[in-house]
């Protein structure tokens, strides 16, 4: 086994809804994690207040340079259950106060925006000079866009590409106008199915996460272009529909996918009860990430499909993330948890952020 360096390793997350924690949770994530929590001490109209893990200081401290960073605004029909916008057009006015809040982070020199290969180059190579410390560097944000619902038609996808979204995952949870998500069956609507051709036009990134089983196996079938799984786990190891089956693994391996783990506990344990379990008493830590990765990576028969797609701070805490990650700063203990598992200082970098980089300098190319 090869030697794992002692100083932490570059990291690129692919799946963090930054602008929706700071539009609709009106966090400043210019503050630090501790000093978030405190400002949220006594509310308690989220039930994540008080325990967020993602800020910008500790993105810069646990050396995550760039991150896949979406706009999320989910059209909801009247009466339904899940929590949404009344209509699409006010789900993309909510998108575009998301947009404002990364473009005001731009110019306050705490992020930049990375949408072609000449950008990404120049960027990777800006965080891994270690003549400038981390934590005077700008973080890299790849725009996503979670859920394709506020696209009132397809000219606003076109609108979109322009300011600089770059992947798109036509679903999210329940019914949605493309395409049907976490926690229901179906296909893709004939709008998904345009859906899918403007983004292959336009030589976009299709994100399959959240989609049906019908939906995974429509988009896979019928996208040309660069395919991910920006945070997904193993149904293998958690029996339920949010989770990507070996087969599925196996169809983003011949495409040359690769599949972010993703760090929800009701991802990483069976039978997750939202606001009653608790991470610690469910034993779910890091290591149960690890495993995810392991099975991906023994399926694959290399470490070259796996990476990191976080999703910490989405919509929940650390009351819902592992015990053992106090802060996103905490990504780093992997490094030595896939240590200890045998994989090498290359398969380590390969997670962490090779893989990312590789495929995204392909799509790009």
């Amino acid at each position: 086994m090869t030697k794992v360096e002692e100083s932490p390793v570059f990291i690129i997350d692919a799946h963090l809804d930054l602008a929706m924690n700071a539009i609709e949770w009106n966090r400043d994530l210019r503050k630090s994690v501790l000093e978030i929590r405190k400002m949220e001490e006594g509310k308690t109209d989220k039930l994540d207040r008080g325990k967020g893990t993602v800020a910008i200081p500790e993105l810069r401290k646990g050396n995550i340079g760039l991150v896949v960073a979406t706009q999320i605004a989910r059209y909801v029909e009247p009466g339904s259950a899940l929590s949404g916008w009344n209509s699409p057009e006010i789900a993309w006015g909510i998108t575009q106060a998301q947009l404002a809040w990364y473009r005001a982070m731009e110019e306050q020199g705490e992020m930049i925006q990375i949408n072609n290969s000449a950008a990404l180059d120049n960027h990777i190579n800006y965080w891994l000079d270690d003549s400038i410390p981390s934590s005077d560097k700008a973080i890299g944000y790849i725009l996503s866009l979670e859920g394709a619902d506020s696209l009132v038609n397809l000219s606003y996808l076109e609108k979109a590409y322009d300011y600089g979204l770059r992947a798109c995952g036509p679903a999210h949870y329940g019914p949605g106008r493309y395409a049907p998500g976490t926690g229901i069956t179906g296909s893709l609507t004939s709008q998904g199915k345009a859906l899918l051709q403007k983004m292959d036009e336009l030589n976009m990134i299709l994100d399959v996460t959240h989609l049906t089983d019908e939906g995974f196996l429509e988009a896979t079938k019928m996208y040309k272009g660069p395919i991910w799984a920006s945070h997904h786990n193993c149904r293998a190891l958690v029996d339920n529909q949010r989770q990507l089956k070996d087969d599925q693994i196996k169809i983003l391996l011949e495409r040359g996918s690769v599949i972010g783990g993703v760090f929800d506990t009701w991802m990483l344990t069976n039978d997750w009860k939202r606001g009653i379990h608790d991470p610690f008493e469910r034993g779910v830590n890091l290591e149960k990430i690890v495993d995810h990765y392991d099975h991906i990576c023994q399926l694959a028969g290399n470490s070259n499909h796996i990476a990191i797609g976080s999703d910490l701070d989405g919509g929940y805490g650390k009351e819902q993330s592992p015990y053992d990650l106090e802060t996103i700063s905490d990504l780093q203990k992997l490094k030595g948890m896939l240590a200890k598992r045998g994989y090498t200082s290359q398969d380590i970098e390969n997670i962490h952020y090779k893989n990312w980089l590789r495929f995204l300098r392909k799509s790009w190319s």
